[in-house]
């Protein structure tokens, strides 16, 4: 069975849906406050290549410490968690990435994401432990490595 990484069109197929999730949510009143701060010029190559190797692919060389750290000590944000997900739904929807179990799978990995990794440490990114390992998830949900 091929990976959700190939299924979506790789790194190709992932830089578009970054591109397009990022496009909503700058434009969305309540999750574009999260860049209000700015953001690295790179950031959907980056997090193209970050989805890329959670969804399969290629190691993408970036820390999952240092990025759990920086979604970190912004307090409960459960409105802007909902929102940055219907934003990955249309961008799904605006790459055509529209046929299950392909969207199931990346709006389930999205989901779990945003809400788990990514909203774990309210108080402050200092709790953030050093070397995570970046999340791996397939077909069958969230992988042990």
């Amino acid at each position: 069975m091929t990976t959700i990484y190939t299924a979506a069109g790789e790194l190709e197929g992932l830089v578009r849906l970054a591109t397009a999730w990022h496009t909503r949510v700058l434009a969305d009143p309540v999750v574009s406050h999260a860049f209000s701060h700015g953001y690295h010029p790179d950031h959907t190559a980056r997090l193209a290549a970050y989805w890329s190797e959670a969804l399969g692919g290629p190691p993408s060389g970036l820390d999952e410490s240092t990025i759990v750290r920086m979604h970190s000590g912004n307090g409960p944000h459960e409105d802007m968690n909902q929102r940055a997900i219907a934003c990955f739904d249309q961008a799904m929807t605006d790459t055509g990435l529209t046929d299950n179990p392909l969207r199931q799978a990346l709006h389930d990995y999205f989901a779990w994401s945003t809400n788990t990794s990514m909203n774990r440490y309210h108080t402050t990114a200092n709790e953030v432990p050093d070397n995570l390992p970046i999340p791996h998830w397939s077909w069958n949900g969230l992988q042990t490595i």
